[in-house]
């Protein structure tokens, strides 16, 4: 998909974080690693896109989505690693577990993410070492490890719906605050939670249609936030608003008024938190009203996602006579397992 992982410094011996994402194709990264790579396995690759991750849209989702649905029912396929850049690495991550999760385990495979923090010309690049660790956790026969959804960073593993961007520079920061194991010696109690989280996993919510996509929204509450932010929302189109709030999820005092008309009107509501970690809980600190749902250990964006998937479901299932609301799908994400 491209990223830094993809990318090229103009001057990689003075500072390396000046850079052009998604430059380099995936077959000369590929060509880089090769006498790295496990020799009992065959890797094809495939560029879907290249490019600077913040720049993500919803239909390079559905095509990314699609892609990886068509290659796990690849009878040839044992695994699949997708290059991503970080800024929006937590995004996908949560895309892939709730889209394609439930069907990688039932086959058999691991679908694995993994980027870089400096360009791929850079001196200490640590692309090159993510993508062999990639490739190796999706192919390597680990009997007691469930297959599922990963991401691989720094010589660690997570499941990719923790992983989440929380430095700016840091060569760890899509690691921080998630629960990992290191890549070749697997750890007893985080593999205990991956567990107890992918049977919790039973069944895939639908991939949006590319132009299809439920417009949600992301606001953040703050000192001195307005009324107005809310109500000018009111009059658009927008299905969906995600609440970034303060501490365990509140929000200004002066937002409530034109939230309750927000719920009369139809549109969804989640909560979380602008913190960056930690779980938004329900009725806390305030009773949740009908419509509003905390988002659990759901980050912003990502409740952003998954909200956006739980009102496709709603729409697209009610054809076929399932009378699920939004509500019932969003819940599936937020209540998994948590770690602790």
């Amino acid at each position: 998909m491209g990223g830094t992982i993809a990318g090229l410094a103009a001057d990689p011996e003075g500072n390396p974080n000046k850079y052009k994402a998604g430059q380099v194709g995936i077959d000369s990264l590929l060509a880089h690693i090769a006498s790295a790579l496990p020799q009992n396995i065959a890797v094809i690759s495939e560029q879907l896109a290249n490019m600077n991750s913040r720049n993500l849209s919803e239909s390079l989702l559905t095509d990314l989505g699609n892609r990886i649905q068509e290659c796990l029912n690849d009878l040839l396929v044992k695994g699949i690693v997708i290059t991503h850049g970080t800024d929006t690495m937590e995004e996908t991550g949560l895309f892939l577990q709730a889209t394609c999760g439930h069907r990688a385990q039932i086959l058999g495979k691991r679908i694995v993410i993994t980027g870089a923090m400096l360009p791929a010309n850079a001196p200490a690049a640590d692309g090159p070492r993510n993508l062999v660790d990639a490739i190796s956790w999706a192919s390597m026969p680990l009997e007691n490890c469930p297959n599922g959804v990963y991401a691989v960073m720094s010589g660690k593993v997570c499941l990719a719906m923790d992983l989440a961007k929380r430095h700016g520079s840091a060569l760890n920061a899509p690691l921080r605050d998630s629960p990992t194991s290191p890549v070749n010696l697997i750890n007893p109690s985080w593999l205990s939670c991956v567990k107890a989280v992918q049977a919790a996993w039973g069944e895939d919510l639908p991939i949006p249609k590319a132009e299809e996509w439920p417009w949600v929204e992301i606001l953040t509450s703050h000192a001195g936030a307005r009324a107005r932010t809310i109500k000018h929302w009111l009059t658009s189109e927008v299905l969906g608003l995600v609440l970034a709030g303060t501490g365990a999820g509140g929000f200004h005092d002066d937002w409530s008024e034109p939230l309750d008309e927000a719920i009369d009107r139809g549109i969804a509501l989640v909560r979380t938190s602008r913190t960056g970690s930690g779980a938004t809980y329900p009725h806390i600190p305030e009773k949740d009203a009908h419509g509003c749902m905390a988002s659990g250990t759901l980050s912003a964006p990502r409740a952003r996602i998954a909200l956006q998937l739980a009102l496709n479901a709603a729409e697209t299932l009610k054809i076929s006579g399932k009378a699920l609301t939004w509500q019932d799908f969003f819940a599936r994400i937020a209540n998994l397992p948590e770690f602790r």
